[in-house]
């Protein structure tokens, strides 16, 4: 995962590249080339960085340690520039004598490092050549630019397709009279459609009822708020929130009242309900796979069908949707990544031949392909999601400026666009390739807060541990070697596992954002003292 430690490094070395430029005249001016020969060198990197991945995965264990040497002078290069970028800034505020010694000083300091870093830029390009690694950044010149995506916006994210039978049985289950215990279960394997089947059978009934609540609840629940949340929902006051919550509820619940759940374990469903209770979601036939697959191509095409592409083309969709095995997640996310492309059989069969024939493991390698496939630039954005807790509604205001100020986002100076603007642009593109849902949309049907599905967010955070762009609560503890080098940290849950974590480790100089899903309000002042030197970032 070099790449996205690159992506981030040129994108800094890019701002310090601007701060020079009105510093015109001044001695800092010098550094400007050795800048530019970073942005350079980098993006040369980066630019075979996906082949040698594949020559890794094909069972080259040298290849292994060429990335790892990659990835270890990306961080080095952006410790290098974050320590930098703040004299660079001050060195403007400073004037006479004082100014010449700082930045002669400095200046020095700098360029001391940089030929440092030109030894083992070389060192990696010799190995690049042994290795017979290629330059691959061309390879999806066969992507629509996002500009040609926009429309692809106001897509219904809910929408049921392949599931019409099962939701028909379902609401037919939760309004006869004497269902057991009031309580329908859906369940089946992870990616079947249960989230998005159980939203719209709570639309369509809930008008039925005196009153309604809908909760998402994670593997790691806190029963606490999750009673809150229900409470605010059915209209108990604050008064009423405070004194015996749990038998006010219960009280709501005792006729004519009806609860849907969702689970991976049937033997969950059993538990609470009994087997009438019970519906088994299985993945969709091949007929209603290809229905599903053929709506998500052409959602925003007039004639919404397949009478304008070759036979040829019809069979490749065809088979690329037989390798996702019936699973709905997979045929979305599949769709989304063909619609980034362009519609023709040279570009879908390379897709294709990307899968492989295995439909056992059709899921989890359609969510990893469409991970890869992915520009280099968006994918230190799509795992940014890792960071929140499973299925947390995320506000996009604060996560657009969260890659903002992580450097994430990359303004170009010549297309005059900010940086709020090219931040939407990317969790749209996301969006518009079924990887992130739209939770809720402004008046003017911009994205207000989006989620992940927890099969995307279980992948964001297993790569971001392998690339150590973040850890968790659960994977930040292990060899301190590794612990030292954590840039980012994110305690979903656990004011214990916090607690200790920092306790043990009070500096932490490469950390750049800590995320904290607490309801403590005095956790932050008791991380006061702690040393985050390059720490950006606190949620």
């Amino acid at each position: 995962m070099a790449e996205i430690l690159l992506t981030a490094v040129i994108n800094k070395s890019v701002e310090i590249a601007v701060n020079l430029l009105f510093q015109e005249g001044s001695r800092l001016n010098l550094l400007k080339e050795d800048i530019d020969w970073l942005q350079r060198v980098l993006r040369h990197i980066r630019s075979y960085v996906d082949d040698a991945k594949a020559k890794e995965v094909g069972g080259d264990s040298r290849v292994k340690n060429f990335l790892k040497d990659i990835q270890e002078l990306a961080g080095d290069v952006e410790d290098l520039l974050d320590e930098f970028l703040p004299k660079i800034q001050q060195s403007s505020k400073f004037k006479g004598a004082i100014c010449c010694i700082k930045t002669v000083s400095f200046a020095n300091e700098f360029a001391v490092e940089i030929e440092k870093i030109r030894r083992r830029v070389a060192d990696i390009d010799s190995l690049r050549t042994t290795f017979n690694i290629t330059d691959t950044s061309n390879n999806n010149n066969d992507c629509i630019p996002m500009e040609q995506r926009r429309e692809f916006l106001h897509a219904d994210e809910t929408e049921v397709i392949g599931l019409d039978d099962d939701f028909n049985k379902l609401q037919d289950k939760l309004l006869v009279q004497d269902l057991c215990n009031g309580v329908v279960s859906i369940v089946g394997m992870p990616g079947l459609g249960k989230t998005t089947l159980a939203k719209k059978l709570y639309r369509h009934v809930r008008h039925q009822f005196e009153c309604s609540a809908l909760v998402y609840v994670s593997q790691q629940p806190r029963a606490g708020e999750i009673l809150l949340d229900i409470a605010k929902q059915v209209g108990l006051t604050d008064e009423e929130r405070k004194e015996h919550l749990e038998d006010k509820l219960r009280s709501l619940l005792e006729t004519k009242s009806r609860i849907i759940i969702t689970s991976r374990y049937d033997h969950v469903g059993r538990y609470i309900g009994e087997d009438f209770s019970l519906h088994e979601l299985q993945p969709l036939d091949s007929e209603k796979s290809f229905e599903l697959f053929t709506k998500k191509i052409f959602i925003f095409d007039n004639n919404n069908n397949w009478a304008n592409a070759s036979p040829v083309l019809v069979d490749i969709g065809k088979s690329i949707v037989r390798r996702c095995g019936g699973i709905p997640l997979a045929i979305v996310v599949m769709a989304g990544m063909l619609r980034a492309r362009e519609r023709t059989e040279h570009a879908w069969n390379r897709v294709l031949e990307r899968i492989g024939h295995n439909i056992q493991d059709g899921c989890a390698k359609v969510l990893a392909l469409s991970y890869n496939d992915l520009p280099i630039a968006l994918r230190p954005c799509f795992l940014y999601f890792g960071l929140y807790p499973e299925d947390h509604e995320i506000r996009a205001f604060d996560l657009t400026n969260m890659w903002i100020a992580e450097k994430l986002i990359v303004v170009n100076s010549g297309n005059g666009r900010e940086a709020e603007s090219l931040a939407e642009d990317v969790l749209n593109d996301l969006v518009s390739r079924n990887l992130i849902q739209v939770a809720k949309r402004t008046y003017d049907g911009r994205i207000s807060s989006c989620r992940i599905h927890d099969l995307l967010h279980s992948l964001c955070v297993d790569l971001a541990k392998e690339s150590n762009f973040f850890h968790t609560e659960h994977s930040a503890f292990g060899d301190p070697g590794n612990v030292a080098m954590v840039r980012r940290i994110t305690f979903y849950s656990d004011n214990n596992a916090m607690n200790a974590f920092f306790r043990s480790n009070p500096k932490l100089e490469k950390l750049r954002a800590l995320f904290c899903f607490t309801k403590d309000p005095c956790i932050f002042s008791q991380l006061a003292h702690l040393d985050f030197k390059f720490c950006k970032c606190w949620l």
